[in-house]
């Protein structure tokens, strides 16, 4: 893990990368990463995010700036200029159930190919998907999801790079933190190794990459 300032981490994001980003309605999404991906102008996107926010927010910001390609999310409903720019075919979006689209990169983090699901068997997810059937129940395969960057935010990292999360805003960062090759995380708090307790752990320092200096 290496401490660098919020300008050398989105430097080294090219336009056009995958990049997940945690966080759901913005709550627990990595804002100053977000502010710096505008600033930088890093376009062309693949986001993989649970939602598209709401515009000035989260990462409603990347569609404000038209920053974005494609998008696989699990819902856009809150965000007209996401919905505008869909709708113009000026990104992809590509829905997912939600607790198919968690899984699906829990798999990606896990090392495995895919999940399978009884979720959307026999409508319109179906299409163009394999179908398994178990003890006489069809499920779908859904292939795992995977980046080239994961952007997390947390509550407390140490200086190794261990993170713990505060209640709700841990949400999809521990598993996107998995399924990245480089993770960048931002902290409200860095301490020194100790303060957060073993068992308090979420994210392993292993996992990170990066943490952005405070200040």
């Amino acid at each position: 893990m290496k401490a660098v300032s919020v300008e050398e981490a989105v430097a080294m994001i090219p336009s056009g990368a995958s990049v997940m980003v945690g966080g759901f309605m913005g709550v627990g999404t990595p804002e100053r990463l977000l502010d710096e991906l505008v600033r930088q102008n890093k376009a062309g996107l693949s986001l993989i995010c649970n939602d598209a926010a709401t515009p000035g927010k989260g990462v409603g910001k990347l569609f404000d700036a038209a920053l974005v390609s494609k998008l696989t999310a699990t819902h856009i409903g809150l965000n007209p200029k996401a919905q505008q720019q869909m709708l113009g075919n000026q990104i992809s979006v590509d829905l997912v159930p939600q607790g198919t689209f968690v899984e699906r990169i829990r798999a990606g983090g896990c090392g495995l190919g895919g999940v399978l699901t009884p979720t959307g068997v026999g409508t319109l997810v179906a299409e163009g998907k394999r179908q398994i059937e178990v003890d006489g129940k069809p499920f779908l395969l859904e292939t795992a999801i995977r980046a080239q960057f994961a952007l997390i935010h947390a509550f407390l990292a140490d200086y190794l790079g261990n993170l713990a999360y505060a209640l709700t805003a841990r949400n999809f960062n521990p598993i996107m933190a998995m399924a990245a090759d480089t993770v960048i995380v931002a902290a409200e708090h860095i301490v020194p190794v100790g303060v957060i307790a073993p068992d308090h752990v979420v994210t392993p320092a292993p996992l990170v990459d990066y943490i952005i200096a405070n200040g």
